[in-house]
């Protein structure tokens, strides 16, 4: 059964809209593996497969809200062209995702929304924001996930971090910004 610190793996296939294609498919052969109770996935994922077993099939909505959030219009900024400078003119076109780095040298991606003569405006929601997830699969394994297992993900929540406190979770006044943290 599903629960805290088992080793969990499904299929499943991921749509925006109850009836529309799947944005997003893991089969059987490219299933997603991961440890419930850890925050590899969404919360409200894992909350719906809570108490589930090997063989079980689920289908269950998460709202924007309860899944990346809704738009934030703040996160859609103004930035001046100059600092493209290096970005080739053909990947500085509407609907790229750009690498990049905020003043706090945090990593986040963001989308080209607009290229003007002299700014481009980014776009630095979750490409999933607004966006409600449907989600329909298949359990296909539980098991207790190892001690290795779970050191691993301790190890990699803290490798790019500092300020690790003794619960294993980082100070919020440390965070590497590209989801070691989280």
């Amino acid at each position: 059964m599903i629960t805290k610190n088992k080793f969990v793996t499904v299929s499943y296939e991921l749509r925006t809209a109850a009836d529309a294609e799947p944005i997003e498919i893991a089969d059987e052969k490219t299933p997603l593996e991961f440890i419930c109770g850890q925050g590899q996935t969404l919360e409200y994922f894992e909350m719906n497969l809570l108490n589930l077993n090997t063989g079980n099939s689920f289908d269950f909505h998460i709202p924007s809200a309860n899944a990346y959030g809704e738009v934030n219009e703040d996160m859609i900024v103004e930035l001046p062209k100059d600092i493209f400078a290096e970005v080739e003119a053909e990947e500085l076109i509407p609907g790229n995702v750009l690498p990049m780095q905020d003043s706090l040298g945090r990593h986040l991606n963001g989308t080209i929304v607009t290229v003007g003569d002299d700014t481009v405006t980014m776009d630095f929601n979750h490409p999933m924001a607004g966006k409600d997830l449907f989600f329909k699969g298949k359990v296909l394994a539980v098991r207790d996930a190892t001690d290795e297992e779970l050191e691993s993900l301790h190890s990699h929540k803290c490798g790019g971090c500092h300020g690790c406190g003794s619960d294993g979770g980082c100070g919020s006044e440390h965070s590497c910004g590209d989801g070691c943290c989280h």
